[in-house]
């Protein structure tokens, strides 16, 4: 397992590509400049001894050494013991809506953003908590299962989009199916499953006995309603601009409104609480209170233990390759240019 203390001095990596540019344009340049001093077989004779290749050759130098560098910066370091620890926390799951109406804008910059970004801030408050994710449109998919890695969590988190499903609509009861079987932990008392979704949803009729059927199970179903009651028109854009409205059958535009009275009842039903998620630090607080409420269940995890520095070998490579391009000279090898392996000898 491998961390990595300084992340941001990944950026600094960013000068390799233009050091290559520049070093292309600069031969370029240098060429043009010749040929107009002179043809190519005066230059041979009046720099006998200029290797073609040499100049090359410290740029791969200097590049690796800088290359190394920046790792060194950014200390990599190496778990080297696996270890199982013991935690107490809550299960949870995240049912997110990922259907087209998600991408309405009545709440900046839309409500699927919105949506990510209330678990990315519920995610950042947990200490010891398991949690998964679900997306879902007109059938659910299982995005993480349950795990206590937050940061593999907000990865996937961030990749869910309305695309990432073909089947549209809005089947919360199908999300409520798939969230039940992610509690793997028979001694877990406090399961909690948080639908994040605008309310609109095509599978009511199923959905509460869904709701009930997981309340029997032991789990908590919270809903967060991203939205606005008043309703917005549902953009297609190619490329960030707003090409057209989505419309319906008779060409009219749809305009999709938040459903909150779907979401509390889905909430009452499971036993848990609606909560408005128009205010994100507000939305977050509240279920964080929740959650401290509620009696933590102790059980296993292994996670890497004992890291190690490893920046001190990518300062040495480093070092190494910036002394290799300081003695490397721009003029031929003797040996090498006996050798003849690049076709440097003069013409006769």
């Amino acid at each position: 397992m491998i961390q990595f203390d300084e992340k941001l001095y990944f950026y600094l990596l960013a000068i390799i590509p233009v050091m290559v540019l520049a070093f292309f344009f600069l031969q370029i340049w240098k060429k043009k400049t010749q040929k107009r001093f002179a043809n190519t077989n005066l230059l041979k004779r009046l720099a006998p001894n200029r290797s073609s290749f040499k100049s090359a050759v410290k740029l791969v130098f200097l590049l690796a050494g800088l290359t190394f560098l920046i790792l060194g910066l950014v200390n990599p370091k190496i778990g080297t013991k696996l270890e199982t620890v013991k935690r107490e926390g809550v299960d949870i799951v995240f049912a997110i809506d990922v259907s087209k109406s998600m991408l309405a804008e009545d709440i900046a910059p839309n409500r699927l953003e919105k949506a990510k970004r209330i678990v990315s801030e519920i995610i950042n408050q947990l200490a010891s908590d398991r949690i998964g994710i679900i997306a879902y449109a007109g059938q659910a998919y299982p995005q993480l299962p349950i795990t206590t890695d937050y940061g593999a969590a907000k990865m996937f988190l961030q990749g869910m989009n309305t695309d990432m499903l073909s089947s549209q609509g809005t089947a919360i009861n199908a999300a409520i199916d798939l969230a039940s079987t992610y509690y793997d932990d028979s001694q877990q008392t406090n399961r909690v499953l948080f639908i994040v979704s605008d309310g609109e949803d095509h599978s009511e009729n199923t959905t509460l006995d869904a709701v009930e059927q997981a309340n029997q199970n032991g789990i908590r179903v919270f809903t967060i309603g991203v939205g606005k009651p008043k309703g917005a028109p549902i953009p297609i854009k190619r490329n960030g601009i707003v090409e057209s409205l989505k419309k319906d059958n008779q060409g009219e535009v749809v305009i999709t409104k938040l459903n909150e009275n779907v979401l509390i009842e889905i909430a009452d039903r499971g036993n848990g609480d609606y909560i408005d998620g128009s205010n994100t630090e507000n939305a977050v607080e509240y279920i964080k209170e929740q959650l401290n409420r509620m009696d933590k269940t102790e059980f296993e995890a292994k996670q890497f233990a004992e890291y190690k520095d490893q920046f001190q070998w990518f300062l040495a490579a480093g070092f190494l390759f910036l002394f290799l391009d300081i003695f490397v000279l721009d003029r031929k090898t003797q040996w090498l240019k006996k050798l003849n392996l690049f076709n440097e000898h003069d013409d006769e």
